[in-house]
C-alpha cells in the first residue's frame, strides 16, 4: 500500500470520528436540557399542588387537569382515542362460582381418603 493512501484514509477515518462524537455530544445536550424543562414541570406542579392543599383545595384534582394539559401540548401527533367496542360477558350474570350454580357439568370433588397406592 502507499504510504499516501494510509494517511489520507486515517485522516478520514479521524474526521469522522470527530463528527460522530460531535454528534453524539449535541444529543447529550439536548437530551439534558429536556431533562432540566421535565423537572423543572414537576418542581412546578409539585408547588401548585402544596399551595392549593395549604389553601384546603382538592389538590389531586388540579394536578390531573395540569397532566392533561401538560400531555396535551406535547403531543404533536392529532391521537384520536379509541372508543372500545360493545363486548359480551364472557358468563351469563348469574354465574355465582360459589354457588354451585349455573356454572355447568362439571364440579370438584375431594379426592378419596387413605393411603395412596403405590410404592
Amino acid at each position: 500500500l502507499e504510504p499516501d493512501v494510509v494517511v489520507r484514509r486515517q485522516e478520514a477515518l479521524a474526521a469522522a470520528r470527530l463528527r460522530m462524537q460531535e454528534e453524539l455530544n449535541a444529543q447529550a445536550e439536548r437530551y439534558k436540557e429536556k431533562q432540566r424543562q421535565l423537572e423543572e414541570e414537576k418542581r412546578r406542579q409539585k408547588i401548585a399542588m402544596w399551595e392549593s392543599m395549604q389553601e384546603g383545595k382538592s389538590y389531586k384534582g388540579n394536578l390531573k387537569l395540569n397532566q392533561q394539559e401538560v400531555e396535551s401540548g406535547a403531543s404533536t401527533s392529532s391521537a384520536v382515542p379509541k372508543s372500545k367496542p360493545n363486548k359480551k360477558p364472557l358468563r351469563g350474570g348469574g354465574y355465582n362460582p360459589l354457588s354451585g350454580e349455573g356454572g355447568g357439568t362439571c364440579s370438584w370433588r375431594p379426592g378419596r381418603r387413605g393411603p395412596s397406592a403405590g410404592g
